[in-house]
């Protein structure tokens, strides 16, 4: 007799798929209201041609790019030549919305109160005429991780309570008439941040969260100061002193004794300095068998970031000079590139990596993967390709820019890249929620998971086919190592991919075997090391990964059975 749990275990899996089939065209009257309310305010033009009172169809309309359960919970108007001013009535009451763009207009006036907006994570208004001071209300949603406010004609001070917004990611406040001192920001989250081109004045302050950008995200602030952009503050020194009505004694003597004093001080600087440079230049000559130290475990050699000699494929320590920066004179190599936009660059380095602590997160087959603490404070994970096939430098530099380029709410993205000779480092996020596998199946130290909820098993599974869907967008590219290891939890527990792209990279001759576990997701025509992922591939493991969020049980297969089951 068929076992009972063979028989119906495919069941979650069909209602999943019938729950994804399932749209709700129907949006509350007053989202609908709010909207045509909207229109009339803003769009004389009838860009809007398709918003039309009667139509139930809301989620149709230009620019509503989501709803959930009946509510509009995405709205782009970008590009539209809209104009007028945003009422504060209306756009308050559209309080579902979680991402509110009106980019590249012509809106103008005082930013309104948007208290209402308790759910709003992404607020863009930049390239518009918008004036009038900061809108103070920013700082109370809570939920809010990205503000872009760019190019517009805003004024006053930048709130001192908008550090108090924990999940801030992105801020750019540049090229506006913001005057006034920067807040004292310090999110761990912050990863984007521009305020130049504006009034503002005082000292940069120094705090791990915005020591970590460099110069252009202040640039043409003539009154700022600070190491950010190299230019020190001065100290405050007491005015002039007032002559005196009656005479007094020359004090030549004691100027001269001054001067001597002062002389002799900038003497023994110059010296010192001079002795310093001396040291240094001996120091960066002597390549021989030298390696610097790193504080805590190191990322490149063994457990550490060691400089040494080269060793063989996908050994221990990476070669390089002894003393110095992570290069190799005459190859153009030894610095990170940054990947995306310029102006999203960090300021750190690769002397900054080698310079932090870092801890183990995980080895697979082709590499190990390390969060990495920057002496800022910053946080970034680090993946080293030790074990992986390595690829020709301008092979591995083309692959890396079609990775580099990838930007999508549901992928962990690849922030900079490091390669010489038979060293391969990726920098990404870090994601401190952990992944997809410990919410389900728990951790050492936590024990057990828990049973997920249904609502969160379809967002998750949303994600994950979205994340996965705009990989295969891309003509070739493949996942080739989907599981839920590899899909990490972001700052709202957002399920994101990692590790994309990578599959190219493993190397057939490795002497450490994929796992059991590892194999279970691969397509049986995928399972053998030397051959390449397919988009098809990806699929299936999809549907593994389906089955186990589904059933919350750690997929290994039985001999002779065909069974899903768990595994302690």
């Amino acid at each position: 007799m068929e076992p009972l749990v063979s028989r119906y275990y495919h069941y979650p899996l069909i209602f999943l798929i019938l729950s994804c089939l399932i749209q709700i065209p129907l949006v509350r009257s007053g989202d609908t209201e709010a909207l045509l309310s909207l229109k009339s305010s803003l769009d004389p033009f009838n860009r809007l041609s398709s918003w039309k009172n009667g139509d139930r169809d809301v989620c149709k309309w230009q620019g509503i790019k989501e709803c959930l359960n009946g509510r509009v919970t995405k709205l782009v108007l970008e590009h539209l030549n809209l104009t007028g001013t945003l009422d504060e009535k209306i756009i308050n009451q559209l309080d579902q919305l979680r991402v509110l763009s009106f980019k590249g207009n012509s809106i103008s006036g005082q930013i309104p109160n948007l208290l209402g907006l308790v759910n709003l994570k992404s607020l863009y208004l930049n390239d518009n005429n918008f004036s009038g001071k900061f809108p103070s209300s920013l700082s109370s949603l809570h939920r809010l991780k990205i503000i872009v406010l760019a190019n517009n004609q805003i004024s006053g001070q930048i709130p001192e309570s908008l550090p108090n917004l924990k999940r801030l990611y992105m801020l750019y406040l540049q090229d506006n008439k913001f005057t006034g001192p920067i807040p004292p920001f310090n999110q761990t989250n912050l990863r984007f941040f521009n305020v130049s081109n504006n009034d503002l004045s005082g000292q940069i302050p120094v705090t791990p969260a915005l020591v970590r950008f460099n110069a252009s995200s202040f640039l043409l602030n003539i009154n700022l100061c600070g190491e950010q952009i190299q230019n020190p503050c001065k100290s405050i020194s007491p005015g002039p002193a007032l002559s005196p009505a009656y005479p007094t004694k020359p004090s030549s003597k004691k100027h001269k004794r001054v001067k001597i004093i002062a002389a002799s001080v900038g003497g023994g600087l110059a010296l010192f300095l001079l002795i310093c440079i001396v040291c240094l230049v001996s120091r960066k000559r002597n390549k021989k068998g030298r390696s610097s130290e790193v504080r805590g475990k190191g990322i490149v050699g063994g457990e550490g970031l060691e400089r040494g000699e080269a060793s063989g494929a996908g050994g221990g320590n990476a070669g390089g000079d002894g003393g110095g920066k992570f290069s190799w004179e005459g190859e153009g190599l030894g610095s990170l590139v940054f990947c995306g936009p310029g102006d999203q660059q960090m300021s750190y380095s690769l002397e900054d990596l080698l310079k932090a602590s870092a801890e183990t997160l995980g080895r697979g087959t082709i590499g190990s993967t390390y969060k990495a603490v920057l002496e800022s404070g910053f946080i970034v994970t680090v993946k080293r390709l030790k074990d992986a096939r390595y690829p020709r430098l301008e092979e591995f530099r083309r692959h890396m820019d079609i990775l580099g380029r990838l930007r999508h709410p549901n992928l962990v993205p690849l922030r900079a890249y490091f390669q010489a000779k038979e060293e391969r480092l990726l920098v990404y996020d870090y994601f401190p929620n952990g992944s997809l596998f410990s919410l389900i199946h728990g951790t050492r130290t936590s024990g057990g998971g828990k049973p997920l909820h249904w609502t969160s098993c379809l967002k998750i599974a949303e994600d994950l086919a979205s994340g996965l869907l705009y990989i295969h967008q891309n003509p070739g590219l493949t996942h080739g190592n989907l599981k839920s290891s590899n899909v990490l939890l972001g700052a709202d527990f957002e399920s994101c991919l990692t590790d994309y792209g990578l599959g190219s990279f493993r190397n057939p001759d490795s002497v450490e075997e994929p796992s059991a576990t590892s194999l279970f997701y691969k397509a049986p025509e995928c399972r053998e090391i030397w051959k390449q992922p397919t988009q098809q591939a990806d699929v299936y493991s999809f549907g593994v990964l389906l089955l186990e969020l589904l059933t919350g049980k750690n997929s290994l297969p039985r001999p002779c059975s065909g069974h899903w089951f768990g595994h302690s």
